[in-house]
């Protein structure tokens, strides 16, 4: 989803980028000592990833030890309240996730922090590709055959299993609906493992998830990829079509992983450390190992991530509201 107006993007990303202090005369060199990345869920899935594949090279180019730190909690929340509480000089930064930054704050009716108030956008990391996919008893082999099944069995509904209430995935699939009109029925799962299990043993009929969970079942041919809906084909699944390729034109959604720092972290120390990771994301063992995780690298500037955020917090809005999703 654009802006209305790109006048008007970039003005507020340069306003909202102005609220981040110069760096005082008096202050020593950035960093002085090791640098955390919050990490605001549990190790091992792409989130966690995402942080853990940069932190050893950007240590190197820093200088300094980058420490990945899991504090899992509250759909995301708790992670990212500690860092919104942290000192802004960059020594503390959180690992962004699109679900808890510009989701959360429309399906939870108190959140403890402001995603556009209490943090700086250094980076957008990369864009975490996603996928619906089937078991193969569905009797459509991508999304405009299953929309047209759809059709024809009216009366039928079509359960779609994601990680959480909440999630883009989840998201997505409600965005599916909104724009095709046909009976998907949102199942939440604790973690996507248990959604792809009961998906390949015929329990639900359909998943929503990120490619890095679903790759391996569906080259194996034991899920069918009915599309992904992203601006291109993933390089991981090369076979899978778009959505937009089913006739879903502008059907782009992708989860995005990125760095944030506290607000008023001094506008050199953002910059530097925008450059140092957008620099990371080049090298070419880094950029195979997001690939091989889903992960398209993007490292966009400061500006560009902030008129993202934006962008994402008024569409996924329309969306929860019609949906009528919320979270206690």
């Amino acid at each position: 989803m654009r802006h209305a107006s790109r006048v008007w993007g970039s003005w507020a990303a340069a306003v909202w980028l102005g609220t981040v202090a110069p760096l005082a005369p008096a202050q020593g060199a950035f960093p002085a000592k090791p640098v955390r990345i919050i990490v605001p869920f549990s190790p091992g899935g792409v989130t966690d990833n995402s942080a853990r594949v940069i932190a050893d090279p950007l240590a190197a180019r820093l200088g300094q030890q980058v420490i990945v730190e899991n504090r899992p909690g509250a759909s995301g929340n708790i992670g990212t309240q500690i860092v919104a509480q942290s000192a802004p000089d960059g020594h503390t930064l959180v690992l962004g996730f699109d679900g808890t930054m510009v989701i959360n704050p429309h399906v939870f009716p108190k959140l403890p922090f402001d995603t556009l108030r209490d943090f700086a956008p250094v980076t957008k990391l990369g864009d975490a590709a996603l996928i619906l996919v089937s078991h193969p008893s569905v009797p459509a082999k991508n999304l405009a055959g299953l929309i047209a099944f759809a059709k024809k069995t009216k009366s039928a509904t079509f359960p779609y299993g994601t990680s959480g209430t909440g999630g883009t995935p989840h998201l997505a699939g409600e965005l599916l609906k909104q724009r095709t009109g046909i009976a998907l029925e949102h199942i939440p799962y604790k973690g996507g493992g248990q959604a792809i299990i009961d998906v390949m043993g015929g329990q639900i009929p359909l998943v929503f998830t990120a490619i890095a969970t679903a790759q391996q079942y569906v080259k194996a041919g034991r899920l069918i990829g009915l599309g992904v809906p992203g601006a291109k084909r993933s390089a991981a699944l090369p076979d899978v079509p778009t959505f937009i390729e089913s006739g879903q034109a502008g059907f782009d959604v992708t989860s995005w992983v990125s760095i944030l720092a506290p607000a008023k972290t001094p506008r050199p120390v953002i910059e530097k450390l925008h450059r140092e990771i957008a620099a990371v994301l080049l090298t070419g063992t880094v950029r195979e190992r997001y690939l091989a995780l889903g992960i398209e690298p993007v490292g966009s500037t400061p500006e560009q991530f902030a008129d993202q955020i934006r962008a994402d917090l008024a569409r996924w809005e329309k969306v929860v509201r019609t949906a009528n999703i919320r979270l206690e």
